[in-house]
């Protein structure tokens, strides 16, 4: 005898499972205990210890670069012909046996990726090895790949490849040429590092698909209009800036519509309109369990502007969102760059988006964070698209809001802009007014 549960546990259930999708967006692949199932629509990479990561899948099967065949920019990565080729290498170096599907691969050397990675190029120079360093921590920060002392092996997301696309793949691995270092001693911190005795988190294990989630949305459509539901999905989802609703049937049809917003709401997600654009963003409902930033030191009270609500993708292989420098850095680049300009009226009241940049002089003299971290802080915030970095002349102009600005909901808006107060005039009495409205809640 089967029981399907009350109404209230169904709703917590779907409740729970939309959460799970959106930490995983925020946060990369879920880690799962031993024996623990996925969430619904996705992904179980499962260890041989029984435990695991839980990685979101695309609906009917497609992938992100639906987007080129609508024209339409996604993402941008930094330095992205260096980061791809070097993901190249690493799949020549850790898909051995092209019989069997790339992940989870076998471990390598670092070294034997940068070889393999200057063979392709044709180039030893120190810079080209400094680019392909960067892309290591580019593919290990987006959990395309895994580094752990040494030693790379291919990530979780390289199990989102589809089956379809494998037969490409290992003709790219017979054409990539051979490093001329084949076999490396890899040295780890402390000890000769061995795979057998250094189990890294992609190292063996299987991958088992979840249920599906969306076959009962789409099931009711024929197969132009769920094809027109999967394409705006994967555009208000992936690209980099909003997208026309002239250009998507699901976005210009109100039932159409409705459906793209229930796809979304079952991975915490919910659909945001700028005037005759759309874009997606965190459904307000999950916010606040997203945005867990680490506790301030003395000091840096003024540092802790509440991101909840905006699209903090830093660091997705580690789990974790922002920490104390970064928000510390975005602070400052959202009061320089749009509460200043704002205050003198160059800016509407309501956009977050800003030509006016943030010196990078400016970000050291109004800070205490050290210069490495400062620097770090600015990296990890361009590729999450909080900060974006401009020109001015033939010098820096510094750095102004990212796109991800756009993903913000009204209500996400609105405590943004509480806090940004909160930050550049804690003792103003609009500051005060705050702080007593939320007492009063």
């Amino acid at each position: 005898m089967t029981s399907t549960g009350s109404p209230a546990s169904e709703r917590g259930r779907s409740a729970g499972q939309a959460l799970a999708h959106a930490r995983a967006r925020s946060g990369g692949p879920l880690p799962l205990g031993a024996g623990v199932p996925a969430p619904a629509g996705m992904t179980r990479l499962t260890r041989p210890d029984s435990t695991g990561h839980a990685l979101p899948v695309w609906p009917d099967g497609v992938t992100p670069s639906l987007l080129e065949e609508y024209q339409v920019a996604a993402v941008p990565v930094e330095r992205a012909g260096e980061t791809r080729r070097v993901l190249a290498a690493t799949l020549k170096c850790c898909w051995n046996d092209l019989s069997v599907d790339p992940w989870p691969g076998d471990p390598a050397p670092v070294e034997l990726v940068l070889d393999t990675y200057r063979a392709l190029i044709g180039r030893t120079d120190d810079l080209m090895r400094n680019w392909a360093r960067g892309a290591l921590r580019r593919l290990h920060d987006s959990a395309w790949i895994v580094l752990d002392d040494g030693v790379v092996t291919l990530g979780p997301r390289c199990v989102l490849w589809p089956v379809e696309s494998h037969a490409q793949l290992q003709e790219l691995v017979r054409r990539l040429p051979e490093p001329e270092r084949p076999e490396l001693t890899v040295v780890g911190d402390a000890d000769i590092v061995a795979a057998a005795v250094l189990p890294l988190p992609g190292a063996g294990g299987r991958a088992e698909l979840g249920v599906a989630e969306f076959d009962d949305l789409l099931g009711a459509y024929d197969e132009r209009r769920r094809a027109e539901l999967v394409a705006a999905y994967m555009v208000v989802e992936h690209a980099a800036e909003p997208v026309s609703e002239g250009r998507f049937a699901a976005l210009r049809d109100p039932a159409l519509r409705h459906t793209l917003g229930e796809m979304l709401a079952r991975r915490g997600r919910s659909l945001i309109q700028l005037r005759e654009r759309w874009t997606s963003g965190y459904d307000d409902t999950h916010t606040a369990a997203l945005a867990q930033p680490p506790a301030a030191s003395p000091g840096e009270e003024a540092a802790g502007v509440e991101m909840a609500g905006v699209e903090v993708a830093a660091r997705p292989a580690a789990g974790a969102g922002l920490g104390v420098s970064e928000r510390a850095v975005l602070t400052l680049v959202l009061v320089h760059s749009v509460a200043i300009p704002r205050a003198e009226g160059l800016l509407p009241e309501d956009s977050w988006l800003s030509p006016h940049p943030t010196p990078v002089e400016e970000l050291r003299r109004h800070t205490q964070v050290p210069i490495g971290e400062l620097e770090s802080a600015l990296r990890t915030l361009r590729h999450a698209g909080l900060l974006a970095q401009v020109k001015a002349g033939e010098e820096a102009g510094g750095y102004v809001p990212g796109p991800q600005f756009h993903r913000l909901t009204p209500a996400a808006r609105r405590r943004l802009q509480e806090e940004l107060i909160l930050a550049a005039g804690p003792h103003t009495p609009l500051a005060a007014a705050v702080r007593a409205r939320r007492s009063a809640q």
